[in-house]
């Protein structure tokens, strides 16, 4: 009987694989880098609440424009909020995909 693993894997295949994962985790690493310097800006009521995030989920900036500010803060809470959500949701989807095309669409537990 052969050492090694079942299945046929002796050492190249072994270290071969070892390579390629070494590989896959640099390139993650470098595209969460990248990830998180690029900025996301989710606009909401026709312009009125522009909000702006980075990749970590860490707002950047947030722009009212003077006409909504009214003593009723509800509606502009809402957009606020509007805006936050919307501009996160963009740097979710940036990552899920960039991740996703390094994985092969592989779930990786820890990752994302």
């Amino acid at each position: 009987a052969r050492g090694g693993f079942p299945g046929g894997f002796g050492g190249a295949n072994m270290n071969n694989l070892m390579k390629q994962a070494q590989k896959l985790q640099r390139d993650m690493e470098q595209a969460q880098k990248e990830l998180e310097s690029k900025e996301f800006e989710a606009s909401v009521g026709g312009g009125a609440v522009v909000v702006k995030v980075n990749g970590k989920k860490e707002v950047l900036a947030i722009n009212i424009k003077e006409e909504v500010v009214d003593p009723d803060v509800e509606m502009l809470e809402d957009l606020v909020l509007s805006a936050i959500n919307e501009a996160l949701k963009k740097a979710d989807e940036e990552t899920s995909s960039k991740m996703g095309k390094l994985t092969g669409g592989l779930n990786i537990p820890g990752m994302f």
